[in-house]
């Protein structure tokens, strides 16, 4: 398991790529999606960091998120200081709070 640093820069480039990833798709306990968190520019270090939670942890549950908010680091502040403003951080912050847990499904890029 990777020990997060105190920046988001450094925790990022010891994640695995997400290059051949798709999507994210978070999962309630009836298997509907309730987030999505796709490949694309301004959000592939949230996509990086929750691919890492799903191998990691495999189940976003309270352990999971809290491990999730110290990869963000920097940005959990920001998050905590500015509701709404980095949503795949708020929902790592509600978990961590004891929200629903979630499965994580890491959906290839098409072959």
């Amino acid at each position: 398991m990777i020990q997060p640093g105190p920046t988001f820069k450094e925790n990022l480039q010891q994640l695995p790529s997400v290059e051949g990833v798709q999507r994210i798709d978070l999962l309630d306990a009836s298997g509907d999606v309730v987030a999505c968190i796709e490949n694309q520019p301004g959000k592939q270090g949230s996509l990086a960091v929750y691919q890492y939670l799903k191998h990691a942890f495999d189940l976003l549950d309270e352990n999971a998120a809290q491990h999730g908010l110290a990869m963000f680091a920097e940005h959990t502040a920001d998050a905590r200081n500015r509701p709404g403003a980095h949503p795949n951080i708020d929902r790592l912050l509600e978990i961590a709070a004891g929200g629903h847990r979630l499965q994580i499904d890491v959906i290839p890029t098409d072959s």
